[in-house]
């Protein structure tokens, strides 16, 4: 069984791959040509901790595996970071172990990638701007991939906290060092968001992190920290109005806060969350139509993402001789 790093990950997994995976992934997803039942979530209340079992198999790109991940907001207290996680793949013509690889970064990684691909497909050509909130690892990764899609010039950082704005600047620094010098940092989300062409959202608020009245004419939004039914970081004014894509349906619907809290309220109805982003990608729904309007996708995260570069990864390992194996006999 092959055993990869994070280093590793990164190496064998470029943004710009990743992305085109998620376009590739999500087609296939909303097609019905995937198995990727919801995640199974085992809260840990005591100490503000969350276990997330999610399993997929892709078919058309041979992979099939588990990813294991624990949110537990109280880590930054402990000196760690929130998120932590592993992938592990199986052969899915025998059922062998195949590999097991850092899931913290790749999780990142698909991440951000998910938010680049909704900007490709939904953000305007001309977006110069890009607004982040949430300066975590999934703050990170959101900006390498806009910046990967779109012509921004500038990067406006947002967080309650200072020290959360400097080591994301330092890890701009240390694994994206093009993208630093266009770097802004701020606690003020209100005059970051009267900037934006795009905005990204990577927190786990339980209340909106912006207001709809600072949200311009034909911003797109990537939503994709908030991934319970209690937690909110989008104003439920916003979601009524944006033309809204999702990740998967089902999945969104049953787990995220930003949808579930205007669906209830009857703002909106049931209709106004119909489209997928695979369906975008592949052609079969339309995605931005005007200049003016306001699109917004929302991500609860799906294993198709996890296993498909997770399968990319060890190919391209295999391919190169890169990692360790193990024998598990």
């Amino acid at each position: 069984m092959l055993v990869l790093t994070r280093s590793q990950v990164r190496e064998l997994v470029p943004m710009p791959d990743a992305i085109e995976l998620m376009k590739t992934a999500f087609a296939e997803l909303s097609a019905g040509r995937t198995v990727s039942p919801l995640r199974t979530v085992v809260p840990i209340p005591e100490i503000e901790g969350d276990a997330l079992f999610m399993p997929a198999y892709v078919p058309a790109m041979d992979a099939l595996g588990l990813k294991t991940v624990s949110v537990f907001r109280r880590n930054p207290e402990r000196g760690l970071p929130v998120i932590h996680a592993i992938v592990g793949l199986v052969d899915p013509g025998t059922g062998q172990p195949l590999a097991i690889m850092d899931g913290t970064y790749l999780t990142a990684l698909r991440t951000g990638a998910v938010s680049g691909a909704a900007a490709d497909l939904l953000a305007r050509p001309d977006s110069r701007v890009l607004t982040a909130i949430g300066a975590g690892a999934q703050g990170v990764t959101q900006i390498a991939a806009v910046c990967a899609v779109r012509p921004i010039e500038r990067v406006i950082a947002v967080d309650v906290n200072e020290l959360a704005l400097e080591r994301l600047r330092e890890l701009l620094r240390s694994d994206w060092p093009d993208i630093e010098p266009r770097l802004e940092t701020t606690t003020d989300a209100a005059a970051a968001m009267r900037e934006a062409d795009i905005v990204c959202t990577a927190t786990t608020s339980r209340t909106p992190v912006f207001r709809d009245a600072h949200v311009r004419p034909g911003t797109h939004i990537s939503a994709v920290g908030a991934y319970t039914p209690e937690m909110q970081e989008l104003p439920a004014e916003t979601v009524a109005r944006a033309t809204v894509v999702v990740d998967a349906i089902d999945a969104a619907l049953a787990e995220a806060g930003d949808l579930i809290m205007p669906l209830r309220d009857g703002l909106v109805s049931r209709e106004h969350f119909a489209r997928e982003l695979g369906m975008v990608a592949s052609g079969s729904a339309p995605g931005r139509v005007s200049a003016d309007e306001i699109t917004l996708f929302k991500s609860v995260g799906n294993a198709v993402q996890d296993v498909v570069v997770a399968k990319r990864a060890v190919d391209r390992a295999r391919e190169r001789g890169i990692g360790a194996e193990i024998d598990l006999s």
